[in-house]
């Protein structure tokens, strides 16, 4: 409260209590049609992960660090599973190389940092964090971006800490299916999905966003998604924040994340029908899919997404950690059940 303001009020004979937000942290680990078979193994791994970024970002907002502390905190945990892609278990280009893309947003100062198409940085997550507060920029992309990393002293890793057997062979199918001229039976590959993105509120009321990602399978060498573009895959300002998974080439096109949040801040629209109205309207009616999490000022948390499934969590002030995988299980937020994906829904090929 400004300094003036609880001047007047004391002169009045009036007190003011200034009362903590209540921490919130809300995750994603991409958007898609999760298996409903897919092993038990792997889905308490799955699990287990979402829930281990959950507690680590959230131990920084209940210690009274920052939203940009709890988001960090949480997709460095995720960028080092192999199960999801972005850091460690990153999908391949065309090429049989590694691009990696991340961004970061301070939704109090506005301030916002990203890198594009780098490789051998173990978080991206970090480096898009170091152009922020350590440069003059708010994006560095492929050689440049990764000098940079090196230069404030990020983990670096070899090719060998990225591979993995599941995404070469991911790719290997995809080369096949170019070769004859094919569309990808792949789900993940057709339809472009497979990010992970935090967003969270801090005890001083206020927001931040982060996403990070491997990018699309058998993408082209080059190619840059939504994630790392401010206002596209990540966005945040004091009233909201925003961090989308699914066809980034849409989530450009719409600028969704800023979308949301410019409904939410000069409508004055509640966080879930804004949400709702970008990623389960807008983007399906372009013949794009995925999904976004959100969360405003006062904790209002949205989940939308169009897919059969979506990676995600979220946590709050009772410390207690939601996870959910497929569209029709209960993930705590109240939210409707997601419409399905439209029929004609462009697949990419």
């Amino acid at each position: 409260m400004p300094p003036r303001l609880l001047m007047l009020l004391a002169a009045a004979g009036l007190s003011a209590a200034v009362h903590a937000a209540s921490p919130v942290l809300v995750i994603h680990a991409g958007a898609g049609a999760p298996r409903k078979d897919m092993p038990p193994a792997r889905e308490k791994a799955i699990r287990a992960a979402l829930t281990q970024a959950l507690l680590k970002g959230y131990a920084e907002l209940k210690a009274g660090k920052p939203a940009i502390d709890g988001v960090t905190a949480a997709l460095v945990v995720l960028e080092d599973d192999p199960l999801f892609n972005a850091g460690r278990g990153s999908v391949f280009t065309h090429a049989g190389t590694l691009e990696m893309d991340a961004a970061i947003m301070d939704g109090y100062t506005l301030r916002a940092g990203s890198v594009a198409a780098i490789d051998h940085v173990r978080n991206p997550i970090l480096a898009a964090r170091a152009v922020m507060e350590h440069s003059s920029h708010v994006m560095l992309v492929g050689a440049g971006a990764e000098a940079f990393a090196r230069s404030q002293g990020l983990a670096m890793e070899s090719d060998a800490w990225f591979r993995t057997e599941e995404r070469w062979q991911q790719l290997q199918r995809a080369l096949k299916e170019d070769a004859a001229n094919q569309p990808h039976a792949d789900e993940a590959t057709a339809k472009h999905f497979g990010t992970v993105g935090a967003v969270a509120l801090d005890v001083d009321g206020h927001l931040a966003a982060g996403t990070s990602t491997g990018g699309m399978n058998d993408k082209l060498p080059g190619r840059v998604g939504d994630s790392p573009i401010i206002g596209a895959g990540t966005y945040a300002n004091s009233g909201c924040a925003v961090s989308g998974t699914g066809w980034g080439e849409f989530y450009m096109r719409t600028v969704a994340a800023h979308a949301i949040c410019m409904r939410v801040t000069q409508l004055r629209m509640p966080i879930a029908r804004a949400a709702a109205e970008v990623i389960n309207q807008e983007i399906p009616a372009m013949g794009g899919n995925g999904g976004a999490i959100a969360l405003d000022e006062r904790g209002h948390i949205a989940i939308p997404f169009n897919t059969d499934g979506m990676f995600r969590g979220w946590i709050d002030g009772s410390g207690q950690p939601h996870v959910a995988i497929f569209g029709d299980e209960d993930d705590g937020t109240g939210e409707p059940l997601p419409a399905p994906a439209p029929d004609d829904a462009a697949t990419g090929r």
